[in-house]
């Protein structure tokens, strides 16, 4: 029996599509759950920008596909950004912001591996001190985040009863997202890569071609998210 997410006969239209290459530009055609290809032109490899793997919020084989043992890793998802929505309020634009930086470290996720529970908690709530940050400093810096955001994402992991582990491990992501000090875990660069790939598109920065490829080689700590700027900045 074959895994209905994958069954063409369930796909849109828009689930095959193309992108080009961020080498030459030569187009190339993919499968909304292909993770990767190889350029034909130049054999350059060309990460997804739109992967989908939507099935793990139905299927009942979505645990052991994805290599998570959490029964219901899609309600947690649900739930923390719930909380984190709660703890920003009215202010949208952090919202929208978190939300963003999920949707790309689902992406590099997907691609590089490592622990989904972890890389989404980290999405969600990377910035949850800043808030706090801003009344007791005076200051949304990037230091003052992560002194005051570890404790308010450990209190919400804590009643969503995510194991000790996975939430002592978000904490330590949350309190070194801006200065990269004391982790380097696969879990902490899919982090870094999605925040900066939204950092950068907020930026607006206008430079030319060689300038970004610099940048983007000096900032970013996996394939996949290297690839996915040079796509959105270079090409």
């Amino acid at each position: 029996m074959r895994c209905p997410g994958q069954d063409q006969r369930y796909w849109k239209p828009d689930d095959i599509f193309e992108v080009n290459c961020s080498q030459c530009g030569y187009p190339i055609e993919f499968f909304k759950d292909e993770a990767r290809l190889k350029c034909r032109q130049c054999k350059h490899t060309v990460i997804n920008p739109r992967i989908d793997l939507g099935c793990a919020e139905w299927c009942q084989y979505a645990a052991q596909c994805l290599g998570t043992t959490l029964k219901n890793l899609t309600t947690l998802r649900s739930e923390l950004i719930e909380d984190m929505k709660g703890v920003f309020g009215q202010d949208q634009p952090r919202v929208d912001h978190a939300l963003a930086v999920l949707d790309y470290a689902e992406q590099i996720q997907a691609v590089e591996g490592g622990d989904p529970l972890v890389v989404k908690a980290a999405g969600i709530l990377h910035d949850i001190g800043i808030h706090q940050a801003e009344e007791k400093h005076g200051s949304a810096a990037g230091s003052f985040q992560e002194v005051e955001g570890p404790p308010v994402a450990e209190e919400i992991l804590t009643r969503r009863e995510v194991p000790d582990e996975a939430t002592e491990h978000v904490c330590k992501i949350i309190a070194n997202h801006h200065s990269a000090r004391d982790i380097d875990t696969l879990e902490f660069r899919i982090l870094w890569d999605a925040d900066w790939l939204v950092n950068l598109q907020e930026a607006h920065q206008d430079m030319s071609h060689d300038q970004w490829t610099a940048k983007i080689d000096k900032i970013f700590k996996t394939p996949t998210g290297r690839q996915l700027a040079l796509q959105q900045f270079v090409v």
